[in-house]
Order: structure tokens, then sequence, then C-alpha cells
């Protein structure tokens, strides 16, 4: 469990191929001075587990279904990367509940500068888009924000957008700062609202297995009816 609140930036030390997966080496002097074999780590928001350390950096496998649906599939030696432990019992909730397990990828589509902000607009996939909701929470990379502005509903599923406006110190302290159009970046939307979705979705499947149910009944029922008119007669 993480709160969104980036600790570190890390660099990627090595990307060793490993099949279909591979084993992800970051340094990251801060998060590995009290990590221990198996501690979890959220690299750029996908909670990874440390399976080998030195004083200064971590390695980590990275699973195939993780480098499918994420953008650490194109993560190379030198990239930076956003570095959270773990929370602790007691910590401060900075952010928000993160759990690491990122739900896909958006693309950034266009950032325009403020006056000591930047607003960066992210396409976003139909089945992500109805789970950000403005003034809702959102990871992007492992950062906990705010949703600044959300496409309108009669927008087309395939076009549908969010927004967030960063901070000079969200700029400074991440990756995010460095993102430009045509970049993907890890989302990871709130749980409580992919929750609510996964109970709509049984409750509209309960309610139309009930229906056709009951309309086999009646068809049924029908059928007997007439075949016991055919009798009497």
């Amino acid at each position: 469990m993480f709160t969104g609140i980036i600790e570190e930036l890390g660099t990627v030390t090595a990307v060793d191929e490993r099949g279909d997966s591979v084993a992800l080496t970051v340094r990251g002097p801060l998060v590995v001075s009290d990590a221990g074999h198996g501690d979890s780590i959220s690299v750029s928001g996908v909670c990874l587990t440390v399976v080998e350390q030195t004083p200064e950096t971590f390695t980590a496998f990275v699973m195939k279904q993780t480098l499918d649906m994420s953008a650490h599939g194109a993560l190379r030696s030198g990239d930076r990367v956003n570095l959270e432990r773990a929370a602790s019992v007691g910590d401060r909730l900075g952010g928000h509940i993160v759990q690491g397990h990122i739900d896909g990828t958006a693309t950034v589509l266009e950032t325009d500068d403020g006056d000591g902000w930047r607003r960066v607009r992210f396409a976003l996939g139909p089945e992500l888009s109805p789970l950000v909701v403005d003034k809702g929470s959102v990871a992007i990379d492992g950062v906990s924000l705010t949703v600044s502005a959300v496409s309108p509903e009669t927008t087309a599923p395939d076009a549908a957008w969010f927004e967030v406006s960063l901070i000079p110190e969200t700029l400074a302290a991440t990756t995010l700062g460095a993102r430009v159009p045509g970049d993907r970046v890890n989302i990871e939307t709130d749980v409580l609202a992919r929750h609510v979705r996964r109970m709509l979705r049984l409750d509209a499947a309960a309610a139309g297995a009930g229906a056709g149910a009951a309309a086999h009944a009646e068809d049924a029922a029908g059928t007997g009816v007439a075949a016991h008119r055919a009798d009497v007669r």
C-alpha cells in the first residue's frame, strides 16, 4: 500500500531480459536504505518486490502481464522513475490510497504552462474513463494527484480525456515535469471507483439473467397452456 507521495527520483541502471519477463535494477539510495528482501517499492506506480539489493540499488522482476499493461516495457537504462516505499501503519496519508496495481496507461495529449503551474491533458481509453471523475483522485506514474477537469459525458468514448494541474514541487520532484505530448504514463484509478463499477456490472448481469429467466418461464407457461387447450379439444 502506498500514498502516492514520491520519495525519490530513481534511475534505471539495468534492464535484463529473462524470457518473457525482465529483471529491473534501479538506483535509489533513499528507498533502499531500509529495504529488505521481499519488500515492496513502487516504481512509477507499479508495486515491485525487491529480490536483490546493494547499498544504492535494488532489483525486481517485472512479469509479462505488467510489461504488457504498463509503460515499463519501454524502460531503458538511464531512464528516471518515481520511487516510493510501502506505507507504514501510522504514517500520514498525504496523498490517497494507492495499491500499485495499475489499470493501464494514458497518453499525454498536451501541456500548458501557467504562472507557477502546468496543466497536462491525458487521453483516456473508454474502459478507464468512467473511473476518473472531476476533483477525484488518480495516480499517474505513482504520483497522487487531483483531477482538475474531465471530458464531457457526451464525448465519444475513444476521445475521452482528463487533466491535472501540477505545482512546481511536483514538476521538480517527479518524472511528470519531463513529460511531453505522446509520452505514455501508468494510470491507477481510485480503488473505490473500481469496486463500484464491478458491483454495478454484476447487478446489471443479475437483472438481465432474472429477466431472461422470467421470459423463459412465461414462454414455458404459455406453451403448457396451449398444449392443455389442444388436449381438451
